[in-house]
């Protein structure tokens, strides 16, 4: 990997593929294994940048594809580019809107060359290429960019699959040219490829050699949260993530549970994203150290215990939970930022004590103590 990116193991697993290191980028670096939150539209939502900050996160993740289609990459672009425009000096990464493009199947047509699909804004007709979304994440100014893919709808479809597989690597060919003729890792922007291939062994082997083949600054394991279960998920990136560069960050797109952390860790992975704890926390739904827990269960509308009595987000040191909960019945908006920030805190310290306990070679001790209480649903009146 070339300046300003690069990429350092600091402790392996002795028991599993899991590491730690340091990916560094030109605002900044991020410890991984580590965890994204996502700002889908600019903005992770509810929750001001000093707080992501102050929660742990280290690199954000924004849409390619909503950016594009509200304010335009231009817009971006003019206000001085993603970091000015979402108010984050860290690093940033921009998907490449394919699955969004491909999760809209009943409004795309897709040929060789690109996909043309309605605009969730108005319904007019917009069209992607590779070489279009690359343009559009140079304008936007991320740290890291990833590649145009075609993400299947169906990953056990082995005929469905090889088609968006293979289509897939020959966009990637397009997506580097692109990349690199609009000044590559000189601009200061990594690209990923992203790796297909849905539950199928031998695709996946391909599409690592495949993306591999372009030496990269890191890989995407893509396709494994598209609606398949947990036992295809695992498979898809057990065998996916031991094939890809060690030397290399390698990125599990759309991972968010403390399950599918340790799962994914276990097997070399080092980035996630998800809106799982974002999303949740607008639904009052938040993870503790006694459980998951619904702030609106009735039974917390007395209480002036704290939320979480091991986490020291906002939400849990400065607020009984009895006041939580009457946030969450009103549908005032401090209820969701406040349980948004909370999850995020708790992500993070979670990844941290994975990063930890790496080191020291605990890690599957950890797991044995994590999972079992996060699994679980709490309620007021639980003890454990």
């Amino acid at each position: 990997m070339s300046a300003p990116f690069s990429f350092q193991i600091d402790a392996n697993c002795p028991s599993s593929g899991a590491r730690s290191g340091v990916f560094n980028t030109p605002h900044g670096s991020i410890q991984t294994p580590a965890f994204m939150p996502v700002g889908t539209r600019g903005t992770v939502k509810g929750v001001l940048p000093r707080d992501l900050k102050a929660s742990g996160s280290s690199m954000i993740l924004a849409n390619t594809l909503h950016l594009f289609l509200r304010p335009g990459p231009e817009a971006v672009r003019d206000l001085g580019g993603l970091h000015s425009f979402m108010g984050w000096d860290g690093p940033i990464l921009t998907d490449s809107g394919g699955y969004q493009v491909f999760s809209m199947a009943d409004l795309t047509q897709i040929n060789e060359d690109g996909v043309t699909f309605r605009s969730i804004i108005d319904g007019s007709k917009v069209r992607f290429t590779p070489e279009i979304v690359m343009d559009v994440q140079r304008d936007l100014g991320a740290d890291v960019i990833m590649a145009f893919d075609h993400c299947p709808s169906d990953p056990t479809d082995r005929e469905q699959v090889q088609a968006a597989t293979d289509r897939t690597h020959r966009w990637l060919d397009r997506c580097v040219s692109q990349w690199k003729n609009n000044g590559g890792l000189d601009r200061g922007q990594a690209l990923f490829g992203i790796v297909q291939g849905g539950v199928f062994e031998d695709l996946r082997a391909k599409s690592v050699e495949a993306v591999c083949a372009h030496d990269l600054p890191g890989v995407a394991v893509g396709g494994v949260s598209v609606g398949e279960d947990r036992d295809h998920i695992r498979k898809a990136f057990a065998m996916s993530v031991p094939l890809l560069p060690p030397d290399r960050p390698r990125y599990l797109m759309g991972i968010g549970t403390p399950t599918d952390f340790f799962d994914a860790v276990k097997q070399g992975a080092d980035l996630f994203d998800c809106v799982t704890p974002t999303r949740h926390g607008r639904n009052h739904q938040v993870y503790t150290s006694r459980g998951r827990i619904n702030v609106r269960n009735e039974g917390w509308s007395r209480s002036t215990e704290a939320l979480d009595p091991e986490c020291p987000c906002p939400a849990c040191t400065e607020f009984p939970v009895g006041s939580l909960r009457h946030y969450c019945k009103t549908n005032e908006m401090l209820a969701g930022s406040l349980l948004s920030l909370h999850n995020l805190w708790f992500f993070h310290g979670l990844l941290k004590r994975m990063r930890e306990a790496i080191a020291t070679g605990t890690l599957a001790a950890l797991e044995a103590e994590i999972l079992p209480r996060t699994e679980l649903r709490f309620s007021p009146g639980n003890s454990n």
